[in-house]
């Protein structure tokens, strides 16, 4: 059986005008890390962004999958919606060709769908906070999971945040993953109330970190590793070592044109959060708390 075809609309679209990059150039991209992304998205219902007319235009999110959809693009229903399933690298670059940047996925798989992954603590800059207080930040929490027995697995969002996952194996449901996160979410706001805020209200942060231990629930989603950002230095959710949060980065030094070497340098540093199976310092943790 011949695989499908596709034909690219539009190939010289900028879709990222402030580094020169193509719709073709983009879809190039998306082959080159198909292997990555196709990881983190088979076997779950997909929320897409497209930027139709680049990244500097308007946006539109995406859930169902259309009635034009190809029929190598599958469908899982859920509730009300006809989920795309990113499956394939067929599926990837017909949605690339439909000007996805972004692709957000659920914290649990269709297997498992009362499950997550893993405990993730999203850390969201109030306005205006510069990076380095992101980091800094993170270094306080790595240092006390550590100090626990925990391993925490750090990424960039791409935008202006950092997520720090920890893996469970699937061992345990939503409400007993929130209970933990809040656990975590209460502590460092109590030990740390210079660094750590968990007001929802961006106005009322005072300029601290928000620590977001609410966006981890059942229907809620999180930028998928390696995904693009519509930036105008087109970033990528990116995986990175503690000793990079340390020595100081920033989410635009990881791009779609430069993550391949990387990738081929250090592997996928985010792995161990899917495959390693639960953390068992959380664990001891959970059974206590």
């Amino acid at each position: 059986m011949s695989k499908p075809t596709l034909q690219l609309s539009n190939p010289n679209k900028m879709l990222f005008p402030d580094v020169g990059i193509t719709k073709m150039e983009y879809a190039k991209k998306l082959y080159e890390l198909s292997d990555y992304i196709l990881k983190y998205t088979t076997d779950r219902n997909i929320t897409t962004i497209h930027y139709p007319d680049g990244v500097e235009g308007k946006s539109y999110y995406q859930k169902n999958k259309p009635s034009h959809a190809p029929d190598f693009v599958k469908q899982k229903t859920i509730g009300d919606i006809d989920y795309i399933i990113i499956d394939s690298i067929e599926t990837l670059l017909w949605m690339g060709n439909m000007a996805a940047i972004e692709f957000h996925i659920p914290f649990n798989s269709l297997k498992s769908s009362n499950n997550p992954d893993a405990l993730v603590f999203d850390l969201d800059p109030s306005d205006g906070q510069p990076f380095s207080q992101v980091a800094e930040a993170a270094i306080v929490i790595y240092n006390t999971l550590k100090e626990l027995g925990i391993n925490g697995y750090c990424k960039t969002s791409g935008a202006t945040g950092l997520q720090i996952a920890i893996p469970t194996g699937r061992d345990f449901d939503y409400n007993v993953a929130r209970k933990a996160n809040e656990f975590f979410a209460q502590y460092f706001t109590q030990k740390y109330p210079n660094i750590f805020t968990i007001e929802r209200k961006i106005s009322e942060r005072g300029g601290k970190l928000y620590f977001d231990y609410l966006q981890m629930w059942k229907g809620k989603t999180i930028i998928c590793p390696y995904s693009p950002r519509a930036t105008k230095t087109a970033n990528v959710s990116a995986p990175i070592l503690w000793e990079e949060v340390e020595k100081g980065i920033l989410p635009k030094c990881f791009t779609i044109k430069n993550i391949l070497p990387r990738l081929s340098k250090l592997g996928d540093l985010y792995e161990p959060v899917y495959s390693s199976g639960p953390d068992q310092g959380l664990i001891n943790l959970i059974k206590q708390i």
